[in-house]
């Protein structure tokens, strides 16, 4: 009997052994099938894509060259276009008389914007040129009813000279 219970005992433990092996290995298998049910259950999410925002029209930016009058503090005291060299110089000289600093000319860069032309479709260039005809039609009108009440007033004039 003493045989039969080790035996039995020995085949308990190998039986048990054996159990806990399986069911780690199937633990194992459990999570791994879990991950792999994750990862096909929620597909990775969808980037956003960025708009793109509309081109703004472009503003050309230029420089233009100046002659600025400054005082002994470097500050711009009068502004001359490039051509009027000769005013600048001669304002400079009206400020800055015997016994004060001297004011003296420079060249002064500084940036003039301007707008780019929109295109224009076929459709908008003719109401355009429609439009601009009328303003030439009402111009020549309005001159035309100038030199008419001009002629008028002259003559009224030439009237009360013959009277008198």
């Amino acid at each position: 009997m003493a045989k039969k219970k080790a035996t039995t005992k020995a085949a308990k433990k190998t039986t048990k052994k054996a159990a806990k092996k399986t069911t780690k290995k199937t633990a194992k298998a459990k999570k791994v099938d879990e991950k792999v049910a994750e990862t096909e259950e929620e597909p990775a999410p969808k980037k956003k894509k960025k708009r793109k925002s509309r081109a703004k029209a472009a503003e050309l930016i230029r420089k233009k060259l100046f002659w600025g009058v400054f005082n002994h503090a470097m500050k711009r005291v009068a502004l001359y276009e490039f051509n009027q060299r000769k005013a600048a110089e001669k304002r400079a000289k009206e400020l800055s008389p015997e016994g004060k600093p001297p004011h003296f000319v420079q060249k002064v860069k500084e940036e003039i914007v301007v707008e780019k032309e929109k295109k224009l479709t076929a459709k908008q260039k003719k109401e355009l040129a429609a439009l601009e005809k009328a303003e030439a039609a009402e111009a020549e009108g309005a001159k035309k009813t100038t030199k008419k009440s001009a002629k008028k007033t002259t003559k009224k004039a030439a009237k009360k000279k013959s009277k008198k």
